[in-house]
């Protein structure tokens, strides 16, 4: 069974604590995680960012929205038990408990919305992602985008500031030495398809060779990477990287698999991905942090 969408994990969580016991956060994820039959894979998969486990992200929300709709309440740190008003609520036979449901009582409203909008919120269709996934969503959505802009920019410029921007890049990763080295070896085009080369660190203890080629919208196939290969071995090179803005074919990606030499290909959306990671060509407008308690600082000993 794939990973319960948020809905569908807040009824099942509350009717494990039908019992009236006091349970743990632990105890009722492990349950929860049996009942949907999720596999250790399932269960440690993370959102796209790697931040954080889909499901634990997920249970932990359902005790949150439980909590302020007054259904159950946490005696104690990471524990819960149900409530009069969760009972009664258990009783009506819901078949799906959501942010739609909750919303019946006020407290949650104001939860959700505030105290000056809580009035008559009961027409706003709520999302049924947790918080942090909804968050993630809209980083993804603005990610993709920019990664397209950025391709298009990196398209339609010259050939001169491609190489700047790559060098850019792979100082920002930490290779290349200085800039005045890598400024020097890289934009060497012409010498039996390497564009140049870079120190792999500060020292210069191994050199690795770099194409960076504009080719648009066609694919690269396995002959242009097979004649990187070639000059690379010709340089008696053990290390390679071949840069393009469009893509690699499968037999190209293939190939690379099969050779003595260390040789990474890096597609435009690739290219773009380390240009945002590396803050190259982007700049940051606004930072949001997401904090959580520090069990270890209310810990008393």
């Amino acid at each position: 069974m794939a990973i319960p969408q948020f809905r569908y994990v807040i009824l099942p969580f509350l009717e494990h604590l039908s019992s009236g016991e006091e349970l743990s956060l632990k105890d009722i994820e492990a349950a929860l995680a049996k009942k949907f039959k999720l596999t250790q894979e399932e269960l440690s998969k993370t959102t796209p960012s790697g931040r954080m486990t889909i499901f634990s992200n997920r249970v932990g929300w359902a005790k949150t929205y439980l909590k302020k709709a007054g259904l159950i309440e946490a005696p104690k740190n990471a524990a819960c038990k149900i409530t009069k008003e969760g009972q009664k609520v258990l009783a009506q036979k819901p078949e799906v408990i959501d942010s739609k449901f909750l919303n019946q009582f006020a407290s949650f409203r104001e939860f959700q919305y505030g105290d000056e909008e809580a009035r008559g919120l009961e027409k706003t269709e709520p999302s049924e992602n947790t918080p942090e996934e909804t968050m993630e969503a809209g980083y993804q959505s603005i990610s993709k985008e920019l990664q397209a802009e950025l391709l298009t920019r990196l398209k339609s410029s010259s050939s001169i500031f491609f190489e700047q921007a790559v060098l850019d890049l792979l100082l920002s990763m930490g290779y290349g030495g200085s800039r005045k080295d890598a400024a020097q070896a890289i934009g060497k085009s012409g010498d039996e398809g390497i564009d140049g080369f870079i120190k792999e660190d500060k020292l210069g203890l191994d050199l690795i060779y770099v194409q960076a080629k504009r080719w648009n919208d066609a694919t690269v196939g396995r002959p242009e990477v097979q004649r990187f290969v070639g000059a690379l071995t010709g340089k008696f090179a053990k290390r390679g990287i071949l840069i393009t803005t469009s893509s690699f074919s499968k037999e190209a990606v293939e190939y690379t698999r099969h050779i003595d030499c260390k040789v990474i290909l890096i597609d435009g959306l690739h290219l773009a991905k380390l240009m945002i990671e590396h803050n190259v060509g982007v700049s940051t407008t606004t930072t949001y942090e997401i904090k959580k308690v520090d069990s270890d600082f209310f810990t008393e000993e």
